[in-house]
């Protein structure tokens, strides 16, 4: 319950923090141009609990975990220069919970945040043979809305919860970009 609340915290953080950027995004109108081929092959790759977990973030996108706040060192941050698209991933404690009821959970609390909520997805997921939940919706912060997709398992002892957060200016790209990120996760 604590993670799904450090979850909704950081996606409001994110949010709020690309609300309040006020600078127009030039660029992004300009890559719009750009061959997609070329940055779906420009990936950083990231490893987590000794290799145990695994993905790939696209190119542009760094570690932030140490500049906001003083979270533990089981919360890591990913995000591009606007703070518009971040990845966050949470290793807490286990939870004798299924992952169904704790997504179920966590809708509930979007839900109260956000009347205006979209549920895109709500779903199993396999991962190298581990049954993964995967929850995507779109949410709205400050006349903002954003693309969230969390997923959901339980490796090495651990609660790891996985949110991407993206602008949802172009829902069907937004969703694309999460689903390439997540087909990169790994687990061992």
């Amino acid at each position: 319950m604590r993670n799904l609340v450090k979850i909704a915290g950081m996606s409001v953080l994110i949010l709020g923090l690309a609300a309040c950027d006020g600078k127009t995004d030039d660029k992004a109108a300009a890559d719009k141009g750009a061959p997609a081929a070329s940055a779906a092959a420009a990936t950083v790759p990231v490893s987590l609990l000794e290799g145990k977990v695994t993905f790939a973030l696209p190119q542009g996108m760094s570690d932030q975990s140490g500049k906001l706040g003083s979270q533990a060192n089981n919360m890591h941050v990913y995000a591009d220069s606007t703070g518009q698209k971040a990845v966050i991933v949470i290793l807490g404690d286990n939870t004798t919970e299924s992952l169904d009821v704790l997504t179920a959970r966590l809708q509930d609390q979007q839900k109260a945040r956000d009347t205006n909520l979209q549920v895109v997805t709500n779903k199993s997921i396999q991962v190298n043979g581990q049954t993964l939940q995967q929850y995507d919706s779109v949410i709205s912060s400050a006349g903002q809305k954003a693309y969230s997709s969390i997923v959901l398992g339980k490796v090495d002892n651990h609660l790891m919860t996985l949110q991407i957060t993206l602008p949802a200016d172009n829902q069907q790209q937004a969703q694309t970009d999460a689903e390439a990120i997540i087909n990169t996760l790994k687990i061992q």
